[in-house]
């Protein structure tokens, strides 16, 4: 039956049936009525009087407005009565009627969760409708709700600033591998540029697909270019990662509540303290260069978004806000960094770190934040890298050593001997005038040190690269680094070769020869790295490289332990000598444990006329170590033969075993006008076995015995 009425009809029935208590559903019934009593101001007029009673009393049970009485009357004055009250309800509702409206678009507002705009609408119902209707019971409950939506805002608002919190938390890796890449692909992009503005166009011409020449360099820049355009869609920003409107909204919702400070030093508490999350390290990070990648990764995203929402919001952070996080930051950085370095052992990896670091700084720097720190930092690290190279290399050193066998490289024909200059810079006139098959005179190990020393100056340029350091300075680490590998790495290898047990003359000899020819390439190595810093050896502060003094050393302990082998070698010989103090008569020629003796200087002292004599300064000091040997050889002999003489058990000796002794004399000082090694004076070399040589004459003028005793209770007198 409702159904069939008009709506005007339903809508007022509605009213009269409507409980006290439902505010909500009055009004709005009542807001709907009045658009029908707008719109039907006749039909009203011609019905009002039969549900004029049911409206006002259900009016007057709201306390909407006040509705007057009906007189008992005539049917005159009850329809002017009737008519003034409906015309009261109308402008009463007119009155109340935005009020309402407003309240609905509040409400509505806060379904679809559009708060700023409902904590708008609140501002105005405040200021603008509550006041015109302040006086219905209806505006006071509206009045007490609003803060309980305000509030609830605030917990709403907060809650979706947590999500965020913790999505850029989540994010952060994302945000900053992105970042990196961005700014590893920039640094890449303008460093070929300037190689390409450094090189001279006009040469390489080349006609494109289009049938317009190009140079070379123009082609190949242009597809680095097109490259780049291919991946710059695929890069993400932050923005693609992490939706900022939580924090937007929050912050406005504060501000609009007057309760931005308290906004802002949540925000500020808790990115500080995923800050101090962010920047603990793992524990085994050192071992991997993705446990570093990760670390850096995070906390780039940090501060990518701390600066994004530095310059989109303003306020919630500051300059010096963001400046005094990021010094935190940068102290507990280097400090991980520098502890957890130092636990790399791996040369490589420790580069990888470096190229992580000024990836990491650079993408920062970008930002605005200083990074000198960083860099500073890396030449601590630089110097633990060398300290890598340093043991790499020694192991490599060390095995080459031991792979030589320490005697002339031979060369049967040209193209060999092109593939042994072609690693190391050796010139020779004169073997360049013998046919081949030759021998030149270093051993395998001479090419293979000098190919390795140049692959360490390799590996520390790699470290000294995207340093933001000058040219010069760059040539001065190389050189430094390169003077430890020389006086301190190779220098302790050669110490440790030469005093190895199985390094006999000959290995001495040749290791003699090694370090001469080494030493006279250094001025190579300056060259090549003169030619890869493009920096002049004129320069003034240009550092030279001490080779010169690590194999001059080298070549000085070789030479004392040749003196050192050849005097055991001796004493191995005399330990041989049974002399037969008592025999009568002699054998007539030399013992035979010193012709072995004499033999085996004989073969040795050959073995030096290998060692280079060349005009050069440094060479020549070479030519001596077979004389020195020689002349050590001889003596320690002498000193030897002698000391048997004067041994205390020694108590007599005869005529024969004194002529017998003096052929051995007479046979070494033969060994020492033979000249032996060429290059002594006269009879310098004979002077070795004066004492001997007196003795002999004593023999002759048959006091030898008597002289012979006296000198032994002459020494050994205390």
């Amino acid at each position: 039956m409702a159904e069939s009425l008009p709506e005007h009809e339903r809508i007022l029935q509605e009213i009269e049936s409507t409980e006290t208590a439902c505010v909500g559903p009055t009004l709005s019934t009542c807001t709907r009525f009045m658009k029908v009593v707008v719109c039907s101001a006749t039909w009203l007029c011609t019905r009002c009087s039969a549900a004029f009673n049911g409206m006002c009393a259900g009016c007057l049970k709201h306390h909407l407005l006040p509705i007057e009485p009906t007189s008992v009357g005539g049917p005159s004055s009850e329809a002017e009565v009737k008519q003034r009250n409906i015309t009261t309800v109308v402008e009463k509702l007119q009155l109340c009627l935005p009020v309402l409206e407003m309240y609905s678009k509040l409400k509505e507002q806060m379904n679809v969760k559009r708060y700023y705009s409902a904590l708008k609408t609140m501002e105005q119902l405040e200021n603008i409708c509550f006041p015109r209707v302040s006086q219905y019971r209806f505006c006071q409950i509206m009045i007490e709700n609003l803060p309980k939506l305000r509030e609830e805002i605030k917990e709403i608002s907060m809650s979706d600033l947590k999500d965020f919190l913790e999505s850029i938390r989540k994010h952060s890796d994302k945000i900053g591998e992105t970042a990196m890449k961005q700014a590893q692909q920039q640094k890449t992009f303008n460093a070929a540029l300037q190689k390409q503005n450094n090189l001279s166009y006009g040469r390489n011409v080349y006609i494109n697909n289009d049938g317009v020449p190009e140079t070379r360099n123009e082609m190949v820049l242009k597809q680095n270019l097109e490259e780049e355009e291919e991946h710059e869609d695929e890069v993400l920003t932050a923005h693609d990662l992490v939706d900022f409107s939580p924090v937007y909204r929050c912050l406005h919702i504060y501000s609009v509540l007057g309760d931005a400070e308290t906004f802002e030093n949540y925000y500020r508490k808790q990115r500080r303290k995923q800050a101090r999350l962010v920047l603990q390290p793992q524990s085994n990070m050192h071992e991997t260069v993705e446990g570093y990648r990760r670390y850096f990764s995070q906390i780039v995203g940090f501060f990518v978004v701390e600066d994004h929402i530095l310059h989109v919001t303003q306020g919630l952070i500051t300059r010096a806000y963001t400046d005094e996080l990021w010094n935190m930051a940068l102290s507990k950085i280097i400090a991980v960094l520098r502890t957890h370095s130092s636990y790399c052992t791996d040369p490589d990896l420790v580069l990888e770190l470096k190229n992580l670091i000024v990836v990491f700084a650079d993408t920062l720097q970008g930002y605005g934040f200083p990074v000198n720190r960083l860099f500073d930092l890396l030449f601590e690290i630089r110097d633990q890298y060398n300290e890598t190279l340093l043991k790499k290399w020694a192991v490599l050193f060390r095995d080459i050593f031991e792979a030589d066998n320490y005697s002339p490289i031979p060369v049967s024909n040209e193209e060999e001997y092109k593939i042994v200059i072609s690693k190391f810079p050796f010139q020779d006139p004169e073997i360049d005038k013998q046919c081949f098959p030759k021998k030149l005179p270093m051993s395998q190990s001479v090419p293979q040190i000098y190919i390795q020393v140049k692959e360490f100056i390799y590996a520390s340029l790699k470290f000294s690269e995207s340093l933001h350091r000058s040219s010069t300075e760059i040539d001065d680490m190389l050189r430094k680094s390169t003077n430890l590998l020389l006086t301190r790495t190779l220098s302790s290898c050669l110490q440790n070769l030469i005093k190895k047990p199985h390094i006999g003359l000959t290995e001495l000899v040749q290791i003699i020869i090694n370090t001469t020819h080494l030493e006279q390439a250094c001025k190579y190595l300056e060259d090549f790295i003169t030619n890869i810093t493009n920096i002049s050896q004129e320069t003034v502060h240009t550092a030279r490289l001490y080779g010169l003094s690590t194999f001059k050393d080298a070549r000085h302990a070789a030479e004392g332990e040749i003196y050192t082998k050849l005097n055991q070698k001796i004493d191995e010989f005399i330990q041989l000598a049974d002399y037969d103090w008592t025999m009568t008569e002699p054998d007539g020629r030399a013992s035979g444990y010193l012709m072995d003796l004499i033999n085996f200087l004989r073969s040795t002292f050959q073995v030096f006329t290998h060692l280079p004599n060349n005009n050069n300064d440094h060479a020549a000091m070479s030519g001596k170590v077979a004389q020195t040997a020689c002349m050590s050889a001889c003596q320690h002999l002498s000193t030897s033969l002698m000391q048997m003489l004067l041994d205390n058990d020694l108590k007599h000796i005869s005529m024969g075993a004194i002529q017998q002794f003096n052929l051995d004399v007479i046979q070494c000082e033969l060994f020492a006008s033979s000249e032996p090694v060429p290059g002594f004076q006269g009879e310098t070399l004979q002077l070795a076995f004066i004492d001997l040589r007196q003795l002999k004459l004593l023999q002759l003028n048959g006091i030898a015995a008597v002289y012979v005793l006296a000198y032994a209770v002459e020494t050994t007198a205390p």
